[in-house]
């Protein structure tokens, strides 16, 4: 099938790519620098004029994973160990990124090589959150077959979200959409199902989800569930079952009933389906690539320039001191109550 169903800018993640390159690189702590598909990603992100990396890490343990590909003359890429900001271990890494981005020597902050729980322990204990926000992550998922960029959410930090925490997902969902150049997305609000049955209680949530934007409630996309995900990517299936909606077969965001399904169906759709994810973190003061230790050079690209994207649009927001942060954390993904939940907007 051929991506034309969408405006160019936002059919492909190289779309947004090529995007990105238009304006002012953006500064990004990369925290844990040493792995190769990550210093590979940087190279390219520097030469395109997306990113200016700050390099966190032991600088030992950086120059031999750029080794790995060949040595940092391979790469194209000269990395001096004296601009390179020394860390003992990834706790430290990431404390180090956070004080980089509250002193304004960074706008941006990328996940390197550790793990997603240390990462989100320092960025959410340590006042980085947008007061009042929910904070939720979102994979931009680029399928071959399909004609339009899929936003994935929440995959990686509400485990298992009510409706309040549902509809502060979707509203950061839709703000990501609207910041890369989608003025109203379609927002399909995913069941097992596409009838309410009081025995799924996501099919409840998504019967409210869409009255709620009917009502504006809910602002900036057309929200319809539930549906199930053939009826919601799929307008053939959606006739079939007889769906008439603003949103059946076009979805361009999906909000999944858990962190579970979030995760399956964006690893199924990157490793079965050949797509490309790029996972980004909402609800706080700076832009947040949130990658997969796993994931191909490409998609941390693609996540860097949306980080460029959402930069340039307005996350610019005054970063609290850490004195004023809500509360620790310990791990990653995230219960309820550790998520900030308020009042719908």
């Amino acid at each position: 099938m051929t991506k034309t169903a969408t405006p160019v800018a936002l059919a492909t993640l190289d779309d947004l790519v090529q995007q990105a390159r238009g304006g002012d690189p953006i500064r990004v702590a990369v925290v844990n620098s040493a792995q190769a598909a990550v210093l590979e990603t940087l190279r390219e992100a520097a030469g395109m004029g997306i990113a200016e990396p700050v390099l966190i890490g032991r600088a030992a343990e950086i120059v031999g994973a750029a080794e790995i590909v060949g040595a940092a003359a391979a790469i194209g890429w000269d990395l001096d160990p004296q601009a390179m900001i020394e860390a003992d271990s990834d706790v430290e890494a990431a404390r180090i990124g956070v004080e980089l981005v509250q002193a304004g020597r960074a706008e941006a902050l990328m996940k390197g090589h550790l793990h997603t729980d240390t990462f989100m322990h320092a960025l959410l204990g340590n006042g980085l959150r947008q007061p009042g926000r929910r904070v939720s992550h979102v994979f931009l998922v680029d399928v071959p077959d399909y004609p339009r960029l899929l936003a994935v959410t929440d995959a990686a930090v509400n485990i298992a979200p009510d409706l309040d925490a549902k509809a502060q997902i979707l509203h950061n969902a839709i703000e990501l959409m609207h910041m890369i150049g989608l003025e109203r997305p379609r927002a399909a609000v995913i069941s097992a199902v596409e009838t309410v049955n009081p025995a799924i209680v996501s099919t409840l949530d998504a019967a409210c989800l869409t009255l709620m934007a009917r009502r504006g409630q809910i602002a900036g996309a057309e929200v319809d569930g539930p549906l199930a995900f053939d009826n919601a990517i799929s307008e053939r299936a959606a006739r079939e079952k007889g769906i008439d909606s603003p949103v059946a077969g076009k979805a361009d965001i999906l909000l999944m009933p858990d962190l579970v399904s979030g995760n399956v169906l964006a690893k199924n759709l990157e490793y079965h389906a050949g797509a490309t994810a790029a996972g980004v973190v909402m609800g706080l003061t700076v832009p947040v690539v949130l990658s997969s230790r796993a994931d191909p050079p490409e998609a941390r690209l693609a996540g860097l320039a949306v980080a460029a994207l959402m930069y340039r649009a307005g996350i610019r927001l005054p970063v609290p001191s850490p004195g004023e942060a809500e509360s620790t954390f310990c791990c990653s993904p995230q219960p309820e109550s550790a998520c900030c939940p308020t009042e719908v907007r």
